[in-house]
This record gives structure tokens, sequence and C-alpha cells, in this order.
């Protein structure tokens, strides 16, 4: 009989063992899924003051002393490239922060889930986007011929278009607008992620007197 009750002590002990190991790997995970919520929003807020910085009409004749002539080109075509390429400039004076966004959303897949990861591919369309417009504008800009008024009207709309993009236009501006909501979108997702886990560890204190 006392064998017997040795034996179930024992088997009760390896229970308890397994399932604390258990608790504390859930408790670690919910940590760690807390943190990686938090600190992907506050990055995405630093990114979109990021893109409204990169996106402001106003610049510094400094900012683009860098940017050579080319031999073969034309000084009206310079100037377009010039002002063009303030934005691959401010981009790259940012560069660590969207790497480290990058990155982060690989880590956000496999901890949180592919399907929460669409605001990261959201705001890196939108940084492409940016990135288009200057390439596109650098060669628009520049063109001054037109052989009817039709093809000036279609020229001057597509410069609107991508000026649109490329410069920041206020409380109407469009690209504004999907960075609200890329960040609104964010927020919910981080809300949840650490609200779920903040109870899973609410839940372990309780049980097994562990600190959240």
């Amino acid at each position: 009989m006392i064998e017997a009750l040795n034996q179930i002590s024992l088997l009760v002990g390896i229970w308890i063992a397994i399932y604390g190991i258990n608790a504390w790997k859930n408790e670690h995970i919910g940590r760690r899924n807390i943190d990686l919520a938090e600190d992907s929003l506050a990055l995405f807020y630093e990114a979109a003051d990021a893109i409204r910085f990169i996106r402001q009409p106003f610049s510094f004749p400094s900012e683009t002393d860098s940017v050579v002539r080319n031999d073969n080109e034309s000084e009206r075509e310079f100037d377009a490239r010039k002002n063009a390429s303030v934005v691959f400039i401010r981009f790259n004076q940012h560069q660590e922060l969207f790497s480290k966004i990058y990155a982060t959303r690989y880590r956000f897949m496999a901890r949180i889930g592919k399907d929460k990861a669409k605001p990261f591919e959201d705001l890196n369309k939108i940084s492409k986007e940016i990135k288009t417009a200057a390439r596109v504008l650098a060669r628009y800009w520049p063109r001054d011929y037109f052989r009817t008024e039709a093809q000036l009207d279609d020229h001057q709309g597509r410069v609107d278009k991508y000026e649109s993009v490329f410069w920041d236009h206020g409380d109407d501006d469009d690209i504004n607008t999907r960075l609200d909501n890329i960040i609104t979108e964010m927020e919910i997702i981080s809300k949840t992620v650490i609200d779920q886990n903040n109870g899973l560890l609410t839940f372990l204190t309780r049980t097994y007197g562990k600190a959240p």
C-alpha cells in the first residue's frame, strides 16, 4: 500500500513538474509576444513620422550637395534629378529604422501570425511608391517640349499623379490617410496581442504565483 502511494506521489510530482515547465514556457512566450507587439508599434510610429519628414515639400540646398551632375546631363535634367534625389537622401537618413522594421516583420510573422503582418506590407508599399515617384519625376520634370496641347495635358496629369505621392499635400493627402490607417490597424493588432498575453500571464500568476 505504501509502495503504491509512493508511486502515485511520484507520478503526481512528475505531472506537476511537467505542467510547471509548460506554464513557464507559456509565460515566457507571452512576455516575448507583448514585447514584440509594443516594439513593433513604436517602430511604426517612428516610421510614420519619418515618411512625413521625407515627403515634406521644403528642402535645403545642403541636402543635395552630394548630387553630382553627369557629363551628358543638361542643366534642366540635373536640377530635376537633384530635386528628386532628396527623397532617397532622406530615406538613407532613416535606413536603420526601416531595416529594423523589415527584420521585425519576419519575427512578427513567426510569433504573432502571417495574417497579422499586413501593416508591414502596407508600410513597405508606401515606401516603394514614394521612391518610384521620385524616379519617374526625375524624368518627367525636365520635359518642356510637346507637339500638341493634349500631350502637354497628359504629361501634366502624370506629373500631378506622381507629385501627389512625392510631396505631402496636407490634410487631404492620400499617403497620410493610408499611413493613419496603417497605424490604426497596427494599434488594434498590438493591443489584441498585449491583452491576450496579459490575460495568460494573470492566469499563470494566480495559479503558480509567478510575477507578471
